[in-house]
């Protein structure tokens, strides 16, 4: 091993170590996160945390693309082949279950926005994985003539629809992208409603309860044929 690779390899566990201390205090802090509190918890002058992090929005910016990585690929791995409703349902139940495991990440990059900070768009493509996922299924089960789009929207926002659908589902019609995209705000809304309290003292089966909805937003893209 080359004197450089080592280097190499030292910056990337140095790397993923201050982004592990940094998503504790994501438990305690919420965003607000100080380089000088992370450097405090590893010991080191913030000096050495700044030649890793040039800054406190540096380091949202690679916890916020890891974590919608994370989610991106723990939904992906989940959706096998079959039929539409069995592919969307296991996606859906992919994310719920990612944000119940990681809820301060989930807050992250769903709760509230950070003061002051602006995503650079290196984080675009990560936080659309999920988008395109349901875009994906949703196109190909259009394809297979499964599912029926529903009446044609035109004017400006079937133009729009019709764009989104280029990238995210080739094939599929502005009415379905739109349905998936209301499906997909579904998605996220019940995942945030659960994870933020506003089922506490009201509903205790909360997985029979996410299906219910899911089933429901599966039902906004098209009906069965």
């Amino acid at each position: 091993m080359t004197a450089a690779s080592i280097r190499a390899r030292v910056r990337a566990e140095m790397t993923d170590e201050i982004k592990n201390v940094a998503r504790r205090h994501l438990a305690t802090d919420g965003a607000n996160l100080s380089l000088r509190a992370v450097a405090r918890d590893l010991g080191m002058a913030s000096s050495a945390v700044y030649r890793y992090f040039a800054s406190r929005d540096e380091l949202l910016t690679a916890m916020i693309i890891d974590a919608y990585d994370a989610l991106g690929g723990t939904a992906e791995a989940s959706v096998g082949a079959g039929r539409f409703l069995d592919r969307f349902l296991s996606a859906c139940h992919a994310v719920r279950d990612w944000a119940l495991a990681n809820p301060h990440e989930w807050a992250l990059i769903y709760g509230s926005p950070v003061p002051g900070y602006q995503a650079p768009r290196d984080t675009v493509e990560p936080a659309i994985r999920v988008i395109l996922l349901i875009g994906k299924i949703v196109g190909e089960a259009a394809a297979a003539g499964e599912i029926e789009a529903g009446e044609p929207i035109g004017g400006p926002l079937g133009e729009d629809l019709a764009a989104v659908a280029q990238q995210a589902a080739p094939g599929a019609t502005p009415q379905l992208v739109a349905h998936g995209l209301a499906a997909w705000i579904h998605l996220c809304g019940a995942v945030s409603a659960e994870l933020f309290g506003q089922l506490n003292n009201t509903i205790n089966a909360r997985r029979e309860f996410f299906e219910l909805q899911m089933r429901g937003a599966a039902s906004i893209i098209s009906r069965p044929v």
